[in-house]
């Protein structure tokens, strides 16, 4: 038996080398696509293939003692296909060829809409899409892949086989979200505008799409889009971030933190739209690792991708012109330099006229002593910002930043004085100079620290001639400030991560009042240091459906010997697949605020200054405030809604803008606000409508006047926004409504204004001003020559109706005892038109 059995084995050995041979002209040839059928079921394997290729190619049946790999040896054999190998289990199978052509559409998964700029790349080309999202080329390198990258979206890579031949596939690309700032709502209310689940809201310039009224990207115009963010004087120097005052937010870039924010002292952003990528807006639960800023946080950012190829643009409108470059010197390295000047030296044009009429109202610069002339009326303004990105190694980063914003109003005073005709000139200078340090090391897959150094100095300086007094009248608010954070993240699983660090800020603050006639200088220089450790516990649930950030701050300020703990919280929750609920609070507290005086401070025109806290007449401001929010997103329809309460202690009468009642008091106080943010939104087609409500009752409370509690200055009861956009392939057009009810106000009583030569005022805040009310719109016009140049063309209406609305009442007593009423008006119809071109 055991003979009978060896034979029959020897048989077998000796005929299974030759069954492939034996069986070409007897056994029957089958489908290869049977065969990777078969194969994927036998080794749990995957095969990626463009069927239409493989479904007429016929093998041989195949040995079952062949073990894997000499399977598809042979099938690229026999076949001439080529498989490569890409992860533990998937194959791609493509057929030889000396090229292929590569082309297709890049699509945002959610919008639909064309991701321009997107950069592909391969081990022979690198190219960017179009404004369409399109891309072609031809690769010759065999097995090729292809990368695609964007920021703000996950890298894809597929297999040069994936695109079908002389046929353009359609690529959807999907927003990056990472483990702790996932993205809740997109398009919130435009396209790159979006809400994480960290409660923060987020503008994403390269995507973004526009705004009525709006045709430059301005970083400060376009926050107030959101509700509860509103400027009662149409001014980014003064933004009101639910019911609080403008020094009580904390502006940042690449964050170092900024005292100035713009240009024409105001009215326009200071920040150059061409190098801010994305600028983050937090009401509330901030991130421990910040401070300052008790009632809002304003991150600007750069782009933090090293850029592969040269970018370049260049700008003009009816203000200013600039230009920016994105230079990269190697795979490791790129700088991108930005810069802007006003047009008044060259031409001026009716925009300008409107600007500079606005910052001018009831100032010396307009309204003189009647007997001065005032002559070469001259005022510019420029900005300079560069950002250096330098990868050491694959583990280390280094980021530079240097920013200067300048703003020079200079006027020539003329007067006959003693029979003698004289000339002085009276100036204004407003500028900052800042820069930072950024480096980041990543240790391993879950520890990565990073040290920031910054240092940030501003500087206002007013020159005023008294050309009858034989004076001269100088004025200088420094601010020069230094800080150093030191962070670690490490994350120890994927739901929890930790991040805790060190914080030092030291804020010097000098005011200087310099009279030569009579001989008078007061100068007070004030140095406040603060040191913070923080922690933060971050938490994401494995679905995805629950965000949470708990943590805390321990402040102590050396000066004061003032211990502050400050917790922070952010919870978001998704539920019932279109439903979300959001808790948010924080303790926080700032040093430096503005104080006011509109008689005289720089000419009437900039009329803040910065001061420090002395823990005595001027206490560190700190604040309380907690918000619970529900939203609802489905087929284009979101329902946002966001119910808050702030509570504000430490504020002083000087920074309240007061400008009738209380102006010349000085005493401290609080303020509570309460109120809700409503946010609907529906697209529908190329149109994207929304209406956003903002509702609040904003008090004070000062023990030490004789009203203890009344409406805040910033009580703006009402305010509603409605706007529509329509995009339509190359054109952009935007039609917006902002209405609010007027600013409060104090009135004289009437028939008894004047009392020993003073206003009588009634009670403080009793009235308001008329309701404000403006319409904007804006369109842009996307010009395509080729794939390496396009160009924009917009055009822009403030103010459509021509609306007169008021921003500022104020009541003076004149020598004859007669009580005179001025006001300040926004903006009347101001048109403006860009033209930019791109490379």
């Amino acid at each position: 038996m055991i003979q009978h059995i060896k034979r029959y084995i020897y048989i077998l050995i000796f005929f299974c080398p030759f069954y492939e041979g034996i069986t070409q002209e007897d056994v029957q040839q089958i489908p290869i696509l049977q065969i990777l059928t078969t194969l994927e079921r036998t080794y749990d394997i995957q095969f990626n293939y463009a069927v239409q290729e493989l479904e007429e190619i016929m093998l041989l049946p195949l040995s079952r003692k062949r073990t894997l790999e000499e399977t598809l040896r042979y099938i690229q054999e026999q076949t001439g296909l080529t498989l490569t190998k890409v992860g533990d289990r998937i194959y791609y199978i493509t057929e030889e060829k000396n090229e292929t052509r590569i082309c297709g559409y890049l699509l945002d998964v959610e919008s639909h809409e064309p991701i321009e700029g997107a950069v592909l790349k391969t081990t022979k080309n690198t190219l960017v899409t179009d404004n369409e999202g399109y891309f072609e080329f031809v690769e010759t390198a065999p097995n090729t892949f292809v990368e695609i990258r964007h920021l703000g979206y996950k890298t894809i890579t597929r297999n040069a086989a994936f695109f079908a031949e002389n046929k353009c596939a359609i690529l959807y690309v999907y927003p990056e979200e990472t483990l702790l700032s996932k993205v809740i709502l997109t398009s919130y209310i435009v396209k790159g505008i979006t809400k994480n689940s960290s409660g923060s809201t987020q503008i994403d310039f390269s995507k973004f799409s526009i705004l009525p009224g709006l045709i430059e990207t301005d970083v400060l115009q376009s926050v107030q889009a959101l509700p509860g963010i509103i400027s009662l004087d149409e001014t980014i120097s003064n933004i009101n971030i639910r019911g609080g005052s403008n020094d009580q937010n904390l502006l940042l870039w690449d964050d170092v933190k900024m005292y100035q924010s713009g240009h024409f002292f105001g009215l326009i952003s200071g920040f150059n739209p061409q190098i801010t990528n994305t600028v983050s807006i937090q009401k509330n639960g901030t991130s421990a690792a910040y401070t300052d800023g008790v009632s809002g946080t304003i991150a600007m950012h750069t782009d933090t991708e090293i850029t592969e190829r040269f970018k370049a643009s260049v700008g003009v409108n009816l203000l200013s012109a600039d230009a920016f470059v994105d230079i990269p010197f190697s795979e490791k390295s790129s700088v991108q330099i930005g810069v802007r000047k006003s047009l008044n030296d060259f031409v001026t044009t009716p925009t300008y006229v409107s600007f500079f009429d606005r910052i001018t109202q009831d100032t010396e610069v307009q309204d003189n002593d009647i007997a001065i002339l005032n002559t070469n009326q001259n005022f510019d303004f420029y900005d300079t910002s560069v950002r250096w990105l330098y990868k050491i190694s694959d583990k280390d980063r280094l980021r530079l930043n240097f920013i200067t914003i300048q703003n020079e109003l200079s006027f020539n005073e003329t007067a006959n004085v003693d029979t003698v005709l004289e000339t002085r000139q009276s100036s204004l200078t407003q500028n900052s100079i800042a820069g930072g340090i950024f480096y980041e090391r990543i240790w391993n897959d879950t520890f990565t620290t990073s040290l920031q150094i910054y240092e940030t100095d501003y500087t206002l300086r007013g020159f005023n001639a008294n050309l009858f007094a034989s004076q001269r009248f100088l004025q200088e608010n420094v601010v020069s400030e230094t800080g150093i954070r030191l962070q670690a993240h490490y994350a120890w699983s994927p739901t929890f991560n930790l991040r805790s660090g060190y914080h030092v800020v030291e804020t010097e603050i000098t005011n200087l009042n310099d009279i030569d006639e009579p001989l008078f200088r007061e100068l007070r220089s004030d140095v406040v240091r603060t040191h913070g450790v923080f922690s933060q516990l971050e938490y994401s649930a494995k679905d995805g459906n629950t965000q949470m950030h708990i943590g805390g701050r321990f402040n102590y300020i050396d000066k004061f010997r003032k211990v502050l703990i400050e917790p922070r919280l952010s919870v978001n929750h998704q539920f019932w697949d279109y439903f979300s609920a959001e808790l948010l609070g924080e303790f926080k507290h700032q040093n430096a605020s503005q104080f006011i005086n509109f008689q005289n401070d720089f000419l009437g025109i900039e009329r803040r200054r910065w001061q420090l806290a002395n823990d005595e007449d001027i206490p560190v401001i700190e604040s309380k405030q907690g918000s619970l929010g529900i939203s609802y997103n489905r087929s284009g329809l979101l329902i946002d809604i966001d119910a808050y309460y702030k509570n504000v202690g430490g504020i002083t009468t000087q920074s309240q803008e007061f400008q009738t009642k209380y102006e010349f008091t000085r005493t401290t106080g609080s303020y509570d606000a309460i109120g809700v943010d409503i946010l609907l939104r529906k697209r529908y087609g190329k149109f994207n409508s929304w209406l956003s409500y903002s509702f609040i009752d904003n008090t004070y409370t000062f023990n030490e006047l004789p009203e203890v509690q009344f409406p805040s200055n910033f009580d703006i009861t009402h305010a509603l926004t409605f706007g529509t956009s329509y995009n339509y392939k190359n054109l952009k057009v935007a039609l917006g409504l902002n209405w609010r009810t007027g600013r409060p106000t104090t009135l004289p009583v009437e028939g008894i204004e004047v009392i020993n030569d003073e206003v009588n005022y009634e009670d403080v805040n009793t009235n308001n001003l008329d309701d404000y009310i403006r319409a904007d719109f804006s369109a842009i016009y996307q010009l395509k020559t080729n794939k390496r140049w396009r160009a924009d063309i917009g055009f822009s209406i403030w103010n459509l109706t021509n609306n007169s609305n008021t921003i500022e009442q104020f009541f003076r007593v004149d020598n004859t005892a007669t009580i005179q009423e001025f006001k300040n008006d926004a903006l009347e119809t101001t048109f403006n038109t860009v033209l930019r071109v791109y490379y």
